[in-house]
């Protein structure tokens, strides 16, 4: 028996990758919003190694106008795929079937899972499957994949549909007369072109040539009729006229007319036009302060296990086993003392990941780009690329990936130029090191305002590309706000884990390396073993300190550390816990309970203003490699 290969391929935030996951046991992470899929995933269905599933990003329509959107379209179009399955939002009905429509044009065996049906029944509603089935003539299996439910009988239908392609395909929609008349005539120019080679139906590429789809004109070398528009403006009318038909036959609804939903009665209040942006202001404030007042008990504590247990044990056994002093520094000061430096800031990480995670969970996020749209109007953004911008709390490398969500090219440019500025979870360690140790009880509030000002300048410098190298008319702001949902705590651990884990991974890798090139440099030269003054570090440190002495902190110190956090920002904490022995200094401070026991530490190399400037040079100066590589990869034309 060969391989099936089935398409998830719905609209965003239908429910795909969730679907993706249950087929394939993949962890791949879910959002309440748009936009979370910007790329093909592959895996195998864990219950029949036979079926081989393919994520698609979300797409409205088979006319690409977005990078993830060509993605999808392309992937279906023109692969060798079995079935698609189409998945559905229950709750969305006649918008996700329009898309529906597009696919069964295309005459490829299709399924639909129609999804979220236990949000269907909480709404007061239910559909009739198998009138939905017998009006669009293609099956229709009702699932939950949040829940699991349902997935057993889709799998079944999958297989039968791929084992009798003949019997399951599906039959072209009907128009008015006019229409059908212009596609006949598209048809008929197009059959003389003898297109051999092509995979698509001719009276799809007809259709195709009525939407104006540029790409399918430009294939086959057939211009579009200048005169289309009216004509593209009837098909759609009469495609929404059929599906409203559609749904009207098939679904059974309780609601009252106009009935406000409960998503509703809160968007009234928190995407109200007073009081929208200061809910979202607030709420992201009371994140930091749960990011430092509870993380940072937790950080404490860690930081104290690593400095009293981790590093007197391994001591010990060094000392036991008659291991070399340099073998012993390198470990307890290079590998502890880096690696240590970093990772006693999960906690921090932890509890931020967890409230992005939760908002984006409940379908939050989605609106606070509805709420900046008018202010990122002003500067010629729409609202949309708001969301990756919001992504970048995370890391800056998958927000950029992310801004594939924008149709407009110069649009998509600007966002992934600005996004550097949103400071990433790498940072988060350096502002939380020094905030605690110069702003004592003010931690949170000196945190948020580099937040802020992240946020300030990628608006500037928004406004500076827009009105110079990246010219154009803001797009329109077409974005689906999600109904608002409890929080899944399977998905939220999921998302968690996947950060923590990059943060974990990242301190194994990268800061465990860059912490022994560190020790090295500071404890030689070419003359072998010396004071930390007089090596190599210092030395790099010393020639490039004048540069920095105008921003208030030019010693070598924190200029080494500047230089080494182009590897990683993570890297400037690893390297300061070394050259500052940082882990005792924090440790002290913990057993003594005072956040203050940074101070005799840190306060010869800073002052309150210099290490805010410092915090500051280390959120707008250059973003590491990986942000670098992103960035590049995605500029590409």
């Amino acid at each position: 028996m060969s391989t099936c290969t089935i398409a998830l391929a719905g609209n965003p935030n239908s429910g795909k990758t969730t679907l993706f996951n249950v087929l394939t046991g993949s962890n791949h992470s879910v959002g309440n919003w748009p936009g979370v899929t910007v790329e093909k995933k592959h895996g195998k269905v864990k219950l029949n190694k036979k079926i081989d599933v393919v994520d698609l990003p979300g797409t409205y329509s088979l006319t690409a106008y977005s990078m993830e959107e060509r993605i999808a379209r392309n992937y279906i179009v023109d692969d060798e795929l079995d079935v698609v399955v189409n998945i559905v939002d229950g709750t969305n009905l006649e918008r996700n079937l329009f898309l529906t429509s597009q696919i069964i044009e295309l005459g490829k065996p299709v399924i639909i899972a129609l999804n979220m049906m236990d949000e269907v029944e909480k709404n007061n509603e239910r559909i009739s499957i198998d009138k939905l089935s017998d009006e669009l003539g293609i099956p229709v299996i009702g699932i939950s994949a949040l829940k699991a439910d349902g997935i057993e009988n889709l799998l079944e239908i999958v297989m039968e549909v791929y084992n009798n392609k003949d019997k399951y395909q599906p039959k072209p929609w009907k128009y008015s007369k006019e229409i059908e008349n212009k596609i006949s005539e598209l048809f008929n120019k197009i059959e003389k072109l003898n297109l051999i080679d092509s995979k698509y139906p001719n009276r799809w590429m007809a259709l195709k040539l009525i939407e104006s789809d540029k790409e399918i004109s430009e294939k086959i070398n057939l211009r579009i009729d200048s005169r289309n528009e009216e004509l593209e403006d009837k098909l759609v009318e009469e495609k929404y006229k059929r599906i409203g038909s559609i749904v009207n036959k098939c679904l059974e609804t309780k609601r009252k007319f106009n009935e406000f939903t409960a998503s509703d009665k809160i968007d009234r209040v928190l995407t109200n036009k007073l009081f929208g942006l200061p809910i979202f202001g607030m709420i992201m404030y009371l994140t930091f302060w749960l990011t430092f007042n509870v993380g940072g008990i937790f950080m404490d504590l860690l930081d104290g296990f690593v400095a009293d247990v981790v590093q007197p044990i391994v001591g010990s056994f060094l000392i036991g086993v008659g291991a070399a002093e340099w073998l012993q520094s390198l470990i307890i000061d290079g590998i502890i003392g880096g690696v240590g430096g970093v990772l006693m800031f999960l906690p921090n990480i932890i509890f931020l990941f967890l409230a992005i995670s939760l908002l984006e969970d409940t379908g939050y996020m989605a609106r606070v780009a509805f709420i900046l749209d008018k202010a990122m109007r002003k500067i010629g953004l729409s609202g949309k690329a708001f969301i990756p911008m919001i992504m970048g709390f995370g890391c800056n490398v998958p927000a950029i990936i992310a801004t594939r969500t924008l149709e407009n090219e110069k649009d998509r440019m600007i966002a992934i130029l600005i996004n550097p500025f949103m400071s990433c979870g790498a940072r988060l360690p350096v502002y939380v090191l020094l905030s605690t140790a110069f702003f004592p009880g003010n931690e949170a509030l000196v945190t948020f305002s580099l937040y802020i000002l992240g946020f300030v300048m990628a608006i500037i410098m928004a406004f500076i590309f827009k009105k110079t190298l990246f010219k154009s008319e803001p797009s329109p702001f077409l974005m689906e706000l999600p109904t608002y949902r409890m929080p899944s705590i399977k998905n939220v651990l999921l998302k968690l884990w996947l950060r923590v884990k990059d943060y974990i991974t990242k301190a194994g890798t990268v800061i465990f390396v860059a912490s022994v090139v560190v020790w090295f440099i500071l404890g030689y030269n070419i003359t072998g073993a010396v004071g930390i003054n007089e090596s190599f570090g210092a030395a790099i440190g010393k020639m490039i300190s004048p540069i920095f002495k105008p921003l208030g902190f030019g010693n070598w110190q924190a200029s080494l550390s500047l230089i080494a956090g182009l590897l990683a920002k993570e890297v400037v904490v690893s390297n300061m816990a070394i050259i500052y022995g940082l882990g005792d200094a924090v440790a002290e401070a913990a057993l003594e309970g005072n956040a203050s026991g940074f101070l005799p530490t840190l306060s010869a190399a800073f002052s309150q203003v210099s290490a805010y400037a410092f915090m500051v040079f280390i959120l707008l100066y250059t973003p590491c490699v990986a942000v670098i590589g992103t960035i590049k990869r995605e500029t590409k034309s």
